[in-house]
């Protein structure tokens, strides 16, 4: 969007906040912790200062569950909501969210390639990395390989509960090269392989949900590695020197901005929406926490050691995974079942 179009789209949305028919607020569900006060100073804020229209921020940890019910009983009171890819593509197949009118957010190009999609924009390129306590190690774990060496580097494991980032930790543990990770996990096979290979670390590992969690659990030595969010390292590294990661075999996606279906305040919605996924927007968020913004024209303005640092940086992308959020649609139901059973075992 250029100067001249984001100036009126700004004019526009100062006019349609001070109409009378225009509630003063949107409610924003996000995963909380560092991102969400990223998100507040590079979003709600500055939203707020340019339309007003007051962000009402809430957290939530992915699940689609109580969304679905809200859009059963069409009482939903979510405006606005974060989800992960895999999740974005089966609720817009489930009809859970509103189509994207992708002429809100300018020229495609300014995107990166699969930012825009039917029913979302990205917000950021996130990576799910190996984070570990550099106090608590002799040496630098450099993968999941070594994630899964107990020998060499005991110690408790952290992994988030689920299906989904693990069994591809698995098949890369095993000796998969990260570009033909879903080639394989596509097969029974490969399948039954990753499970395999969980089956050997399941004494040592510490599940857990949360983002924050595998920080603490690094934090207080209860885990010597564990997967975590690049972003909530980098966030944590100032108070805690000691924690490190390691992006080779990270999977990196994008999280995005969805509208759920039948939304009361659509064009409140929209326009926050529009207002988050432009250059300043986006430069603004990368600078808070370490993810990489969705619009081209962001990345091109940030300072070099600033990108040095974040997900997109062709350093980090080298040995790293990118999500295949087809393969969890069509897969996840099933595989998140097989998962819940065998963590039970």
């Amino acid at each position: 969007m250029g100067d001249k179009m984001y100036k009126k789209y700004l004019a526009g949305s100062l006019l349609a906040a001070a109409l009378p028919a225009h509630a003063d607020y949107v409610t924003v569900i996000s995963f909380g912790g560092a991102n969400k006060e990223a998100q507040r100073a590079a979003f709600y804020e500055p939203f707020k200062q340019a339309t007003g229209t007051s962000v009402v921020h809430g957290s939530y940890n992915g699940d689609l569950a109580k969304l679905r019910k809200m859009v059963q009983l069409s009482h939903v009171s979510w405006d606005v909501v974060e989800v992960e890819a895999p999740e974005l593509a089966r609720g817009c197949e489930e009809g859970l969210f509103e189509q994207l009118d992708a002429s809100l957010l300018g020229d495609a190009a300014d995107y990166l390639p699969g930012a825009v999609q039917p029913c979302g924009v990205g917000i950021f390129v996130w990576s799910t990395v190996l984070a570990y306590n550099g106090s608590k190690l002799k040496g630098a774990p450099q993968g999941w390989a070594d994630f899964w060496d107990t020998q060499r580097f005991p110690g408790k494991r952290g992994l988030r509960w689920g299906a989904k980032y693990n069994l591809e930790f698995a098949l890369m543990a095993d000796g998969v090269p990260a570009k033909d990770v879903y080639r394989v996990l596509a097969s029974a096979e490969g399948q039954d392989r990753a499970f395999r290979k969980l089956d050997q670390l399941k004494p040592q590992l510490h599940w857990w949900r949360t983002g924050v969690e595998p920080i603490r659990l690094l934090g207080d030595g209860r885990v010597v590695m564990s997967s975590a969010y690049n972003g909530r390292v980098a966030a944590a590294q100032a108070e805690q020197p000691q924690l490190a990661l390691s992006w080779n075999g990270g999977i990196y996606d994008f999280d995005y901005w969805a509208l759920p279906k039948g939304i009361s305040k659509a064009e409140q919605a929209r326009r926050f929406v529009a207002f988050a996924s432009q250059p300043e927007a986006q430069r603004s968020f990368a600078e808070k926490i370490a993810y990489g913004p969705v619009n081209r024209q962001a990345i091109a303005a940030l300072d070099p050691k600033v990108s040095a640092n974040l997900p997109t940086a062709p350093a980090n992308l080298a040995g790293g995974v990118g999500m295949d959020a087809a393969f969890w649609a069509a897969n996840g139901a099933a595989l998140e079942e097989r998962f819940a059973r065998w963590a039970e075992r």
